[in-house]
């Protein structure tokens, strides 16, 4: 069965970047610190990493994230979604105006222009392709940015909220939940690593 799920790093403070983003500083001041987790050597962050990219069918993200990831200073051989841990998987950006052009073109990118509902059900495609391919399940993940897991969650489109709470306090930034309506939820997981705390969590 192939489940949606909302996998982003976030402040103590509820942002999921720092102050000030924009193209040529993609995290916001000091937002690098969201992510220490995804590079670090200990073990367990190695496992989450490797498990969750391994996981992924298809990846939806925001056209935001696509800008600063497809930019000069973004994502290369070493950088790039599960870089050294799994093959490539398909990428679904949800945007106004497709790209002129692309830097990245040995990745599948699809650009939906529909919304985010159109988005997810386009990457449950390419998810059912790439499970049927691998002979096991794979997911849909939704990557970022905050208002495409924000606008995703008040859809009802999202089954698993995984979050990977950073030590750190931004003290502004994009919020993850900036006057969301109530949402009901069911920990299922929290596995405490030297850099962050991996929550895991069904939407009901």
């Amino acid at each position: 069965m192939i489940r949606i799920i909302a996998d982003i790093s976030v402040s103590l403070d509820g942002f999921v970047t720092g102050p000030d983003p924009g193209p040529d500083n993609g995290l916001g001041t000091g937002g690098e610190a969201l992510h220490t987790w995804a590079f670090s050597d200990d073990p367990e962050d190695r496992r989450l990493l490797r498990e969750g990219t391994a996981r992924s069918g298809a990846v939806v993200l925001g056209r935001r994230l696509f800008d600063i990831v497809d930019g000069p200073g973004g994502w290369d051989d070493t950088t790039g979604y599960g870089a050294s841990e799994v093959g490539k998987p398909s990428f679904v950006v949800v945007t106004g105006t497709p790209p002129e052009a692309v830097r990245l073109t040995d990745l599948d990118w699809t650009f939906v222009t529909t919304g985010v509902a159109d988005a997810v059900a386009v990457a449950r495609e390419r998810a059912e392709a790439a499970s049927a391919a691998a002979g096991r399940d794979l997911d849909v993940v939704l990557m970022g940015g905050g208002a495409l897991i924000g606008s995703a969650l008040d859809a009802g489109l999202v089954d698993i909220l995984a979050l990977h709470l950073a030590p750190v306090v931004l003290g502004g930034g994009t919020p993850l939940f900036p006057g969301r309506a109530p949402q009901a939820l069911v920990q299922r997981s929290v596995t405490p690593t030297s850099t962050a705390t991996h929550l895991t969590y069904d939407v009901l």
